[in-house]
């Protein structure tokens, strides 16, 4: 009998934290008295560091076309390429780098007159202390640019109600595969 009161109070204890992302209850009363709780609350700011491994050309790339116009490979910016990404994040450049994550989401080239591309991803935290986490971004990557910054306008988990800004820096490009690894700054307002 003491093993099963054991064993089941293992199984409830699990029950419980399971559900959670940081300690954080995802259920929709949890998130109610989570913003309840927000007026009293500080915002935290958090600035990451990682590289972004953007894999077109590959036995497993981690980006693929889904979409292009008819004229896209005529065009000398490839207007209206659209691929979809699964890419790592990795703490250093190497890409046998440990992952903290993963870069998913879209990019389209949407410029006529120069290389630039529309975001739309979520960085999926997958290790370490932000597991479960994610920042949203939605903004423009003029590629030729040194420093590209990019709006983060939401998150979860850790990074509920996001703000900020991550700017990306392209560490090394391959022009014939296409393949290119970024280097990400990220500053966030969170709470």
């Amino acid at each position: 009998m003491e093993k099963f009161l054991l064993m089941a109070f293992f199984f409830l204890a699990i029950t419980i934290i399971l559900p959670s992302s940081h300690g954080l209850d995802q259920s929709p009363k949890g998130v109610d008295t989570w913003f309840k709780k927000l007026p009293h609350s500080k915002a935290k700011m958090t600035k990451l560091h990682f590289y972004f491994h953007d894999i077109v050309t590959a036995e497993n790339p981690s980006a693929i076309q889904i979409a292009q116009a008819n004229n896209t490979f005529q065009s000398p910016t490839f207007f209206g390429l659209v691929r979809m990404m699964d890419n790592p994040l990795t703490v250093n450049p190497e890409p046998n780098s440990k992952i903290i994550g993963r870069a998913q989401g879209i990019y389209g080239s949407t410029l006529f007159e120069d290389l630039g591309l529309l975001m739309t991803l979520n960085l999926v935290f997958t290790n370490g202390k932000y597991n479960g986490s994610t920042l949203s971004i939605l903004g423009h990557n003029q590629i030729f640019q040194e420093y590209r910054e990019m709006p983060i306008n939401g998150g979860s988990g850790v990074f509920r109600l996001a703000k900020g800004i991550a700017t990306a820096k392209t560490y090394q490009i391959d022009n014939t595969t296409q393949n290119a690894i970024l280097e990400y700054h990220v500053v966030v307002l969170h709470y």
